[in-house]
This record gives structure tokens, C-alpha cells and sequence, in this order.
């Protein structure tokens, strides 16, 4: 199986590295030196990883071939493809590679239908499951173990406890109303109320834990 493992950047200095933005939590395997990686578009590649280092937290590669800053600038936005075997799964049992989410039921913990897993987002602070509903409609849901409780691979599901207002915007708008109060209205404590939505601070919030998602591999 091939899947993304990172994405090609801006170059860096002049002698051939690019920054590299990763898409697997396993990039000392995947992306080491001495990997041969695909990519897309496929007539530049397959590209093989020459040198490998970390420079204030962005990775930066040099290929092989790949020796001044026009050349490594020439590769900017393509993809980096890995061959992966369908039947490997990551060591840490609460990590999970993208194509075993993909097309899982999402089912709220009383078992209401949520819909399907479409797609997986990774985003630099946490992943994002993309939804779509029964009636075609999208909704995003946080990667984090406080809303996605359960990933059960043999009955293809995934349990979300979503907090008010993550799944239901109407929801998260009377949430809203209540917390607001009247405008000069001051809550128990002698302040005005902030008007920020119960269910979109409990996602927020939720959202500051790591991101259980690996990525595409």
C-alpha cells in the first residue's frame, strides 16, 4: 500500500535541503537516510534520502541528485510516498495509520449514527476526523482520547463523546445565549458573561491534549 508520509517544502540554504512537513509519527523509519521514497507527482521521484536533520523543529532533507537550492526549490509541494504493508500497525496500540480510519462508522457512546470517517486532517496542533453525515453534510471532530473514546477495528466504528455543540451548531448558539445572559447582566460573580460558547470551549479545550491520530503512516 502506498501512503503519504510527508510533503515538500521551501528550500533551505544552497546546498540542496528542503524542509519537509511530516506526515507520519514515524519519520526516523520512513523518512531516514538511505529510504527511496515515490512521490507525486511521480515523474520526479523516486527520490532517495541522502541526509536527514532537525533545524528549529522543522525536518530538512537532502535527496540524492539534489545539489543547490534551484534543484531542491524545483521540488517544492511534491508529495513523499512510502510503500507500506496493509497489515502493519503502528507499535503504540492508541495510534492508528490513516487507511485503518478511513470509512469507519462514527457512533456517539448511546449509539446514535453519526456518519463515516471521510477523512483525516493533520493539522501542525492535532488531527481531525472529517465526518460526513448520512445527509452529505460534513461536521470535524478533534483526534483527542477526551472526544474519540474508542477505535474498534473488527466492528469498524469509532465511539465519540462529543461535548455540547461539536456535533449540533444550534446546539453550541443556545449555549451561547445562556452563557451571554442580557447584555449588563453580571453572572454569580459580579462579572459579565463572556458569551463563548459551552460546547466550542469544551471542544477547545479538549483539542489542547496530543492528537492519538499517526497520520498517513
Amino acid at each position: 500500500m502506498q501512503l503519504v508520509v510527508g510533503r515538500i517544502g521551501r528550500a533551505h540554504g544552497i546546498k540542496g535541503e528542503v524542509t519537509v512537513e511530516v506526515r507520519t509519527d514515524e519519520p526516523e523509519l520512513r523518512l531516514g537516510p538511505g529510504a527511496v521514497v515515490a512521490t507525486d507527482p511521480a515523474g520526479v521521484g523516486p527520490l532517495t534520502i541522502e541526509t536527514g536533520r532537525v533545524h528549529s523543529g522543522r525536518l530538512l532533507l537532502r535527496f540524492a541528485g539534489v545539489g543547490d537550492r534551484t534543484a531542491a526549490e524545483a521540488l517544492r509541494n511534491t508529495l513523499l510516498i512510502a510503500e507500506v504493508d496493509p497489515e502493519e500497525t503502528p507499535e503504540d496500540p492508541d495510534e492508528f495509520y490513516d487507511h485503518q480510519l478511513m470509512d469507519l462508522d462514527v457512533v456517539t457512546v448511546d449509539g446514535t449514527l453519526v456518519g463515516r470517517i471521510a477523512e483525516i486532517s493533520h493539522l501542525p496542533s492535532q488531527d481531525l476526523l472529517i465526518v460526513e453525515r448520512p445527509d452529505g453534510s460534513e461536521v470535524m471532530i478533534p483526534f483527542v482520547g477526551e472526544i474519540v473514546t474508542e477505535i474498534d477495528l473488527e466492528e469498524q466504528r469509532a465511539v465519540v463523546d462529543p461535548p455540547r455543540g461539536l456535533l449540533d451548531s444550534e446546539e453550541a448558539e443556545v449555549a451561547s445565549s445562556r452563557d451571554a445572559g442580557e447584555p449588563g447582566e453580571a453572572d454569580e460573580s459580579g462579572e459579565q458573561g463572556s458569551g463563548s460558547a459551552a460546547g466550542q470551549d469544551a471542544a477547545q479545550d479538549a483539542g489542547q491534549g496530543s492528537a492519538r491520530g499517526e497520520g498517513d503512516v
